[in-house]
């Protein structure tokens, strides 16, 4: 089993966009009406919005290849890039996303190994997530892994507000 992960640069704005839009599709498509989805997708993942998160410095993307095939990306956050306000000792895991055809295949573990590497060498103590409340396979992962649900945020799908829920683990 071939597994690498690959930090990604402004080089890679179009396979960004083009993995963001297929991955958050296929995981969301079936809970949200069309016109929120294509609304969401056309503000999270433009081409000027994913350059703007890739050119900050608070905020890293990884690319996962599973046997040399992109099969998702990690997104993660610190300090001011993080969605909510967690303090500077904490990261935000923004995303993982894996396509449907690569899922089972340990591809989200490894992407959370990274961000907890990451967590470690930037000198964090916290590390945090938001999980859309109703998938619950993620909340089921995140639990797994040591993580409680500490709040909740509003996320808004075009014009539909939902609620995420707030996950965190302390680390040691």
């Amino acid at each position: 089993m071939s597994i690498h992960i690959k930090q990604c640069n402004l080089e890679d704005l179009q396979t960004l966009q083009e993995i963001s839009c297929e991955t958050f599709n296929e995981t969301f498509k079936d809970q949200n009406s069309s016109e929120n989805m294509s609304a969401y997708l056309e503000k999270a993942f433009n081409l000027k919005q994913l350059e703007q998160e890739l050119s900050n410095m608070s905020s890293q993307f990884y690319f996962v290849y599973f046997q040399n095939e992109l099969a998702g990306y990690l997104k993660v956050n610190t300090n001011d890039a993080q969605s909510e306000e967690m303090g500077n000792d904490s990261l935000e895991i923004e995303r993982i996303y894996i396509k449907n055809k690569f899922q089972k295949h340990g591809l989200g573990k490894y992407l959370y190994s990274k961000a907890i590497e990451i967590t470690q060498e930037t000198n964090k103590k916290k590390i945090w997530l938001g999980v859309w409340e109703k998938n619950k396979n993620a909340i089921a992962f995140y639990k797994k892994l040591g993580f409680v649900q500490t709040g909740a945020h509003s996320f808004y799908m075009g014009d539909e507000e939902q609620t995420d829920y707030i996950m965190t683990k302390t680390l040691m």
